[in-house]
């Protein structure tokens, strides 16, 4: 980032996420900021300083494709073999295990650039290349670009996740024996946690008939049996401007058989701005933020409306109701969720409104 003037992301997929390990742990390495240098022509992003920048970026671009080439995050494993494989990321696991040291692998650490050179003598070290990539042929494509002929979703699927078993039968045509007990195992799909304070209000949408504009978070567990209530859910502090969308289309005909629901944390992070889109331009939308105190879905954090920041430490906390009532929304009313019947009748009562 520092040699090359440029952003850094490191790519976690969702397996790898999930996965847990042994790690070896090391002293924290202080590092001296640089001085902040004023640059206007590089950080106000103007169209004029655009244009002249794009030029460098492309530049930069192929600096780092020639980095790629030789840095250590993309390495060759030679094992004298007459397959190889390129991979990345988890595959690169899913097929030493599956494949061991029968094939010779190219690791890619870094995805983007891509680097060339390294890709075509690899290539030439092998008879057949094969590219073991899940979702989209993002290498595979590169390869083809640069006249390197590999083999990849045409055996490989687009869809889904890859796995040692999946590897091992495509490429070897074996099949893992699988280990299963004497009984099924009954279906156990994730629900709402006991106690959870979302079941009631889900309870009684459910009964109403609603239609209802869900979110990101634990709650999404709303749109599961038992409660089947949720038919909606795209992004964070999607379901509050969904449902503006929804009732700017369909008018008073839908917006007194719809709802929004939103945790209190996602309605922190993107909610805001859909509940003032709503009380801006004028649509009657009811939306109902779920307030459990937590980040739920995630760990248990804090958030910006608990009091305590995300070290424990005592913050700043916002009030709902205050802030609701400050973006222009005039009826606000907060509920008990485990009172049913005084969530039946204010839901009746904002639907009506």
């Amino acid at each position: 980032s520092e040699e090359y003037d440029t952003p850094v992301i490191i790519r976690l997929s969702t397996r790898i996420s999930h996965s847990c390990s042994i790690v070896d742990t090391q002293d924290r390495k202080e590092i001296d900021l640089k001085p902040y240098e004023k640059q206007p022509s590089k950080y106000v992003v103007l169209p004029a300083f655009a244009r002249a920048k794009h030029p460098l970026v492309e530049e930069r671009t192929k600096k780092l494709s020639q980095w790629a080439e030789n840095y250590d995050i993309n390495r060759v494993e030679d094992n004298h073999a007459k397959i190889g494989v390129i991979v990345s990321g988890a595959t690169y696991q899913y097929a030493k295990e599956a494949l061991g040291d029968t094939v010779s692998y190219l690791k890619l650490g870094m995805v983007h650039p891509l680097p060339v050179d390294l890709i075509r003598n690899f290539a030439n070290m092998v008879e057949t290349t094969y590219v073991i990539e899940e979702l989209d042929p993002i290498i595979e494509t590169h390869c083809n670009r640069i006249g390197v002929n590999v083999i990849g979703k045409e055996l490989f699927p687009i869809c889904g996740e890859l796995s040692q078993k999946l590897i091992k039968k495509l490429m070897l045509h074996q099949e893992d024996e699988v280990l299963s007990l004497d009984e099924p195992t009954p279906v156990r799909p994730p629900v709402m946690c006991c106690g959870c304070p979302h079941r009631g209000v889900f309870y009684e949408l459910k009964k109403a008939n609603v239609f209802v504009s869900g979110d990101i978070g634990c709650y999404t567990l709303g749109a599961s049996a038992p409660l089947n209530a949720m038919d909606t859910c795209l992004c964070m502090g999607g379901s509050v401007s969904g449902l503006h969308g929804f009732n700017k289309a369909r008018g008073a005909q839908g917006e007194k058989k719809s709802v929004a629901v939103i945790g209190d944390s996602t309605f922190m992070h993107s909610g805001i701005t859909g509940l003032i889109d709503i009380a801006y331009n004028k649509s009657n939308s009811v939306v109902i933020i779920l307030d459990n105190s937590t980040t739920g879905m995630t760990g248990h954090q804090q958030n910006p409306t608990t009091g305590k920041n995300i070290y424990n430490e005592p913050a700043a906390a916002v009030d709902l109701e205050a802030l609701c009532k400050a973006v222009g929304v005039q009826r606000v009313t907060v509920v008990d969720p485990f009172n049913l019947k005084q969530v039946r009748t204010v839901l009746k009562e904002e639907l009506a409104a």
